[in-house]
């Protein structure tokens, strides 16, 4: 199966950045999809970006477009968020997942990581 550990979460001002990293092991992913979400407080959990793995296309929801950046190194198994113009309403737990490229189900997902944007 495919593990994920997501890190590089934390505290930012609104306008500064932050990058997660989410270190993938188990299988290669060379068929699979990847993608970042995120749940602020009190509200649904929401898809940030994801990342074919293969071809390297990405999509982005339209609150982060134009900020976010969605990467992968494919040497080192790892994808990356990085989070630039950073606004409060960001603050969230960030997961990254895993999915057959053909699913439309995520069934990997990582433990989460905490990023709290202040005012």
């Amino acid at each position: 199966q495919v593990q994920l550990v997501d890190s590089g979460g934390g505290l930012a001002q609104a306008g500064g950045s932050l990058r997660l990293s989410c270190a993938a092991s188990g299988r290669t992913l060379s068929n699979y999809y990847m993608a970042w979400f995120r749940q602020a407080p009190g509200k649904e959990r929401e898809f940030v970006a994801r990342i074919s793995w293969s071809s390297g296309s990405t999509a982005y929801a339209d609150s982060v477009k134009g900020r976010f950046t969605i990467s992968r190194d494919n040497a080192k198994n790892t994808l990356y968020l990085q989070m630039n113009s950073l606004k409060p309403e960001d603050t969230a737990v960030y997961y990254c997942a895993a999915r057959i490229a053909l699913r439309t189900t995520y069934d990997y997902w990582g433990q989460g990581t905490q990023v709290t944007v202040s005012s």
